[in-house]
């Protein structure tokens, strides 16, 4: 009955007052002027009322100081990354904070204390060119591994620089490649030519940012000599982009991925006679290759030659039917049953490490090729965590795996793909007391009668009386998975004091596989909202907590997510942290990539879509006169992403309406916000001073 109450008082409020908002009658279509300097002067101003509202709070300082202590703690798992018999590390600390690419033996790393060598300083790069270099990886010149093209952000954009690296020398290679920025991936053809999508001039990407013209570039040679061997359309929703496969047995090829939508492709093998597609399926991606046979993800059902590969499974085709053009017939490694989904797969000299999600529980899975077809043996891990490959190589049949539970500080675990017996060789110290802490896993009920799962931490000897403070996340979006983690600065800031945080895995997510994800795809969308306010629901019908101690926050899609519940359902939450997010549905399509999302959002120039778009954009359902929980609402500049932009606008509608709010631009971090781990720290307190100013009122 309380549901059902819930409900009906949220439609009424939803609604109330003027009718959404038209985008002829925006009047704040200034504030998407990136770094203008009216939208910059505007933020500042924003920025100035909220650190006085949080950084004066006496409880700042000690979360900043625990959040940056627990960020910055030298006694962290440093994750592996294999290379040329090595094993590498990307590391901040505090006397790193934008951090050190560094390596050490295999051997050495076995050991208690490592003893690292620093091959790139970011600290010190960034000091000596006047530019805050924030890391985004390095492709790895394959077979010999002893050159590197690193990625260099300023500031944290997804625009890269690259950079030739020597892993032999530990420099910079002299008259090496050196690629301005862009938005741009690429790939080693050879030790002297790179395959490279880029921004190659005026009409070269697409409407959302990213690059569909690849060409080769030799050393030596200026942009302007590179040879082009594909073109997307300009109306692809992402882009084309080089992926290169190899394996222990010497098989190497190089492939484009042709982003016609975000979850439909075209895949094309690249020859010496030129670029051939290939009869794969629309939503399928390459994710290895082990003795010569290519491993494919599916995302729908893909038949072949009488064999029929289920949506969401792991197959295999040989390389050499690829290149032939014959008939392919795909072999079934793995085919998820309805509640479970493959969430990491990584190729070793002779093996494959399929990680996969058993309702919302890592399990791991050793598939080895033979004369006989495929067999599988499963790997002997913890139970109800989360198991991802930290590592893998396939240079040799050591993998590394980590290990995580919401209690559970993070495990590494190594092991001979060969011989799939893991042992621990790592664990990080525990940042939080969890003495008395406990997970429980329980199912709310959606307004389509579908079963939700959800996680809640929480006391052994809470009292079931609504009065906990509780903060809730979520993604649905993107068949993107939410499984346990160990987020110890939450543990630490939040759950130590007694107080409880919920993780709900609602559909559009990749919780159950494709299903899952396109049970909420466009105008399907609204059964995503439905199925994060059952879940609150169903939470305060268990007296775990109740609307007036309840919080909800994520970032991005979640930011979108947030909004939408905001307007929805006002009065299921006392406090709302909406990050880095998607809020304006109707011109999200013009700002930053938000052309690329079509796929899971729909468009507006599709009437059916743009009327949907328009019932949940968040920034055009504000209402004037209805009583919502003040949100907080946080972004950064330097996000190329899904831009400030969409931020900046809710906030100022907020303000039009006379609804209280808070809002934070940081003007570096990109759409992830960890430019450095002060910056980190910084957001991570801000917001945990909201929460306990809205849930704890102490």
């Amino acid at each position: 009955m309380k549901r059902i109450l819930s409900l009906v008082s949220a439609a009424l409020l939803t609604g109330a007052g003027a009718p959404p908002i038209a985008p002829a009658d925006d009047p704040y279509i200034w504030l998407e002027d990136w770094t203008g300097p009216r939208a910059m002067e505007w933020v500042e101003a924003e920025n100035k009322a909220t650190e006085a509202a949080f950084r004066n709070d006496r409880r700042y300082s000690g979360y900043y100081e625990q959040a940056l202590a627990i960020a910055s703690a030298k006694d962290r798992i440093a994750m592996p990354m294999m290379i040329h018999g090595r094993i590498y590390n990307f590391w901040r600390d505090a006397d790193h904070p934008q951090g050190i690419w560094r390596w050490t033996s295999q051997a050495d790393y076995a050991s208690d204390a490592p003893r690292w060598t620093t091959v790139l300083d970011l600290d010190a790069l960034s000091k000596a060119e006047g530019t805050k270099w924030v890391w985004k990886g390095a492709s790895i010149l394959d077979p010999d591994e002893k050159r590197a093209l690193v990625n260099l952000s300023d500031g944290g954009e997804d625009a890269v620089s690259l950079r030739e690296f020597d892993l032999g020398t530990g420099h910079f290679v002299e008259g090496g490649f050196n690629i301005p920025t862009s938005k741009q991936n690429e790939g080693w053809l050879d030790r002297d030519t790179i395959l490279l999508a880029r921004d190659w001039g005026e009409g070269t990407l697409t409407k959302s940012g990213y690059p569909f013209v690849v060409k080769t570039l030799r050393r030596g040679q200026p942009l302007s000599a590179a040879q082009e061997i594909y073109r997307g359309e300009p109306d692809d929703q992402v882009g084309t982009f080089p992926i290169i496969l190899s394996d222990g047995s010497g098989n190497r090829a190089a492939f484009l991925y042709r982003g016609v939508t975000f979850f439909g492709n075209e895949t094309y093998l690249v020859t010496p006679q030129g670029v051939k597609k290939l009869p794969l399926p629309a939503k399928s991606n390459l994710q290895g290759m082990v003795d010569g046979q290519v491993l494919i993800q599916t995302s729908e059902e893909w038949t072949s030659s009488g064999v029929t590969v289920p949506a969401g499974s792991l197959a295999a085709v040989p390389l050499k039917a690829l290149q032939s053009g014959e008939t392919l017939k795909p072999q079934i490694l793995f085919a998820p049953t309805a509640r479970q989904s493959i969430d990491g797969v990584a190729a070793t000299r002779g093996h494959v490490i399929l990680a996969y999600n058993d309702n919302v529980r890592g399990r791991v899975l050793v598939l080895t090729p033979g004369a006989r077809g495929w067999t599988g043996r499963p790997a002997d891990l913890p139970d109800n965590a989360t198991i991802s490959i930290a590592s893998a190589t396939g240079k040799s049949d050591q993998t590394y795996l980590a290990v995580a539970g919401f209690l559970a500080p993070t495990t590494l675990w190594a092991m001979d793909a060969a011989d799939p017996a893991p042992r621990q060789v790592k664990a990080m110290p525990a940042r939080f007391d969890a003495a008395g802490l406990v997970v429980e896993q329980f199912e709310a009920t959606s307004t389509d009668g579908t079963r939700i799962p959800y996680f809640i931490v929480h006391r052994t000897d809470m009292k079931k009386d609504g009065a906990t403070p509780t903060i809730m996340t979520a993604y649905g979006g993107f068949e993107v998975p939410m499984t346990p983690s160990y987020a110890a600065i939450t543990g630490k800031l939040w759950l130590e004091r007694g107080n409880s945080f919920v993780l709900a895995n609602i559909r559009g997510g990749g919780e159950f596989g494709p299903a899952w994800h396109e049970a909420g795809l466009k105008t399907k969308r609204q059964v995503i909202y439905d199925d994060f306010a059952a879940v609150a629901q169903d939470i305060f019908a268990r007296k775990l907590s109740s609307p007036e101690k309840f919080g909800i926050y994520g970032g991005s899609n979640e930011g979108l997510l947030m909004g939408v519940e905001f307007n929805q359902h006002p009065d299921l939450w006392n406090a709302v942290v909406i990050q880095v997010p998607l809020l304006d549905m109707i011109r999200y399509e013009k700002i930053a990539a938000g052309a690329s999302w079509v796929d899971e959002y729909g468009s507006v120039s599709v009437p059916e879509e743009r009327a949907f778009l328009e019932k949940i954009s968040p920034y055009a359902n504000i209402r004037r006169g209805v009583s919502y929980p003040p949100p907080y609402v946080w972004t950064t500049t330097k996000d190329d992403r899904v831009g400030p932009q969409h931020a900046r606008k809710f906030a100022a509608r907020l303000k039009e309406y006379g609804i209280p709010y808070h809002f934070y631009e940081d003007i570096a971090g990109g759409h992830s916000g960890d430019a450095d781990i002060a910056q980190g720290a910084r957001l991570q307190a801000m917001q945990m001073v909201y929460f306990s100013q809205r849930l704890e009122g102490k």
